[in-house]
């Protein structure tokens, strides 16, 4: 069953509530998206620390219910 592009979101806001989150649908059938996460809780953190960071809030559904994730993630003053 395909992943709602809002259920993604609230599970990355639930783990980091200052987020600036967008959230695009790349092949309209709810599996494969694209995300932009802006978030305090990345500084100090390498690229591949935030995109795990982004991942856990995911839950485990990553590779399941959501097939492809097309990750971004950025501090507030990048």
């Amino acid at each position: 069953m395909p992943m709602p592009a809002e259920e993604i979101e609230r599970l990355i806001k639930e783990a980091f509530p200052d987020a600036v989150v967008e959230i695009q649908d790349l092949a309209g059938d709810g599996d494969h998206y694209a995300a932009k996460v802006i978030s305090k809780a990345f500084e100090g953190k390498s690229r591949v620390q935030q995109h795990q960071m982004v991942y856990a809030a995911l839950q485990g559904k990553m590779g399941g219910e959501l097939h492809a994730l097309a990750l971004q993630t950025a501090t507030p003053e990048e």
